[in-house]
């Protein structure tokens, strides 16, 4: 597998591309629960592909890289990813898994998704696992993956470099007070331990998707109506959380504070932070973070050293 600090890239993996479309790579054709039996039976089918599907129902979407270094943070020893990958066409073979693809005018892209199919969800359910996946859930819009996907690569980076880490939560739910309605941030949210004191980061992933400026400014507001009327125990959490927009590239983030602040959707009980997709691929995340501050009436952007975050 490629280490973080190996990647190159100058333009993340799951930032929007112009006209990209989202392309079936899985397979057709029928498969029956006794041929899954038989060949769980014979050991076709062992612990380690349940631990996979385990971890695509946690997650949702997931690429092939991200399975192999959860696999990795949880001990489940595979040897390198070419093993992972045969294991996952065995299971996308058994339609236990599926698989899709982005392509854009700058042709196919580098990664496959891998997400649930109707035999996981009755193998899951026959372990008396917890899975909400219906078939609409895969007809997901391209936008809403790739929140998905660049959530799970902080996830990932927190766990595997951060030593304060606790715990996380793929998508957790915050309550409108004012409207009542429940959103779900985007990015996750990760527990920090030190000291015996704790605190939560919330991450909301913004894509530069078709009206994208508008759909920020609407989720701003949720976020302003939540922090605004929080009390300890609000949508489970006993204090605010820190809230952290993770942006397509370093002008994204300039663009996005931009839209916060002209249509006036600043949250004054915190201090808001943002961040990018490639920040996370740093060996350490303590200077990933960077926040605006007002310096004789103009914005200026400034780096957060957090020493938590070591």
């Amino acid at each position: 597998m490629v280490e973080d600090s190996e990647i190159k890239a100058e333009v993340s993996p799951f930032a929007i591309r112009e006209g990209e479309i989202k392309t079936f790579d899985g397979k057709d054709g029928y498969v029956s629960m006794n041929q899954i039996i038989h060949k769980i039976n014979i050991g076709h089918i062992n612990d380690i592909h349940f631990a996979i599907l385990d971890l695509v129902n946690e997650f949702e979407f997931m690429t092939s890289r991200q399975i192999f270094q959860m696999l990795k943070i949880k001990g489940i020893e595979i040897q390198s990813q070419d093993k992972l990958n045969n294991k996952l066409e065995q299971l996308v073979k058994s339609k236990i898994l599926t698989r899709y693809y982005f392509t854009s005018e700058e042709g196919k892209g580098i990664y496959r998704i891998y997400c649930l199919e109707k035999m996981g969800k009755y193998l899951l359910n026959s372990k008396e696992e917890d899975c909400k996946w219906q078939p609409s859930d895969n007809t997901k819009p391209v936008a809403m993956i790739k929140k998905r996907l660049a959530g799970n690569q902080i996830l990932i980076a927190y766990l595997r470099k951060v030593k304060a880490f606790d715990e996380f939560v793929v998508k957790p739910a915050i309550t409108d007070k004012v409207s009542g309605k429940i959103f779900k941030a985007s990015g996750g949210a990760i527990k920090l331990t030190k000291n015996k004191k704790s605190i939560w980061f919330l991450f909301e992933v913004v894509r530069r998707e078709s009206d994208w400026q508008k759909k920020l400014v609407e989720r701003m507001r949720q976020y302003k109506e939540f922090y605004e009327n929080f009390v300890p125990g609000d949508s489970n959490f006993q204090s605010m959380p820190q809230l952290i927009l993770d942006c397509e590239d370093e002008k994204h983030i300039v663009e996005t504070f931009k839209e916060i602040v002209k249509n006036q959707v600043e949250i004054p009980q915190i201090k808001l932070l943002f961040t990018t997709d490639l920040r996370q691929n740093k060996p350490t995340l303590s200077d990933t973070l960077v926040s605006f501050k007002l310096v004789d009436g103009k914005y200026k952007i400034e780096n957060e050293e957090l020493k938590l975050l070591d």
